[in-house]
C-alpha cells in the first residue's frame, strides 16, 4: 500500500513538473541568473572603490553626468564626494539637494531587467542586442530621473517623499516592465512558439 502512494505521488509530481516545465525552466534561470549578477556587482563594490572615481566609477559616472544635464539646462551644479557615507552630493545654484548613492546608478535594475531577458531568451543575437539597447534606455531613463528629481528637490523640497519614493521608482520600474512584456510579446523563444 505505500509503494502505491509513493508511484502515485512521483507519478503525480512528474506530471506537475512536466506541465510546468517552461515555468520552473524561466524561474530557476532568472534566479541563477540574478544571483550571479548581483554577487558580481556586490564584488565591483567591494574592490571599485577610489579616490579618483569615489565612491565607485558607476555612481561618480552617474553623478558627474547629472551634473552635466543640469548645466545644460540652465543650473549652475557641482558634486563633491560626501565626507561621511560613500556617495556624492548634488549641489545647484549652491543649495544641496540630493545625494547620489549606489543605489541611483541604476546597475540594479539593469542586473533585474538582465536576469528576466536572459529567462526568456530569443534568438543570441536579437537577446543582446536588446540586452544592450534596453540597458542604455535604462541607463539613460535613469540619468533623467536623477535630475528631474534634483530639480524637483531644488524647488519643491516639501514634495521629497513623494517625488522620490512614488513617482520616480514608478517610472525606472514602469519603462522596465515595459521593455520586458515588448520582449517577451515580440522577440523571446516564447512567442516565437507561440505563432
Amino acid at each position: 500500500m505505500y509503494n502505491f502512494n509513493f508511484v502515485i505521488k512521483n507519478y503525480f509530481l512528474r506530471d506537475l513538473l512536466i506541465q510546468y516545465k517552461t515555468v520552473i525552466k524561466f524561474i530557476i534561470t532568472f534566479l541563477i541568473v540574478y544571483a550571479v549578477l548581483t554577487f558580481s556587482y556586490k564584488l565591483y563594490l567591494q574592490h571599485a572603490s577610489s579616490e579618483v572615481y569615489y565612491p565607485d566609477y558607476m555612481t561618480n559616472l552617474v553623478a558627474k553626468q547629472s551634473k552635466e544635464m543640469l548645466e545644460t539646462l540652465g543650473y549652475s551644479a557641482q558634486v563633491i564626494p560626501h565626507p561621511n557615507e560613500p556617495s556624492m552630493k548634488l549641489i545647484i545654484n549652491k543649495k544641496y539637494v540630493a545625494r547620489v548613492i549606489e543605489g541611483c546608478n541604476s546597475v540594479s535594475v539593469i542586473i533585474l531587467f538582465t536576469s528576466f531577458i536572459i529567462a526568456f531568451t530569443g534568438s543570441f543575437k536579437t537577446t543582446v542586442l536588446y540586452l544592450l539597447a534596453g540597458s542604455v534606455l535604462i541607463y539613460i531613463a535613469n540619468l533623467v530621473r536623477v535630475v528631474i528629481l534634483s530639480i524637483g528637490l531644488y524647488h519643491y523640497p516639501w514634495r521629497k517623499d513623494i517625488l522620490h519614493t512614488v513617482i520616480f521608482p514608478a517610472i525606472i520600474y514602469g519603462m522596465v516592465c515595459l521593455l520586458w512584456l515588448f520582449w517577451v510579446n515580440r522577440f523571446s523563444n516564447r512567442s516565437n512558439n507561440d505563432e
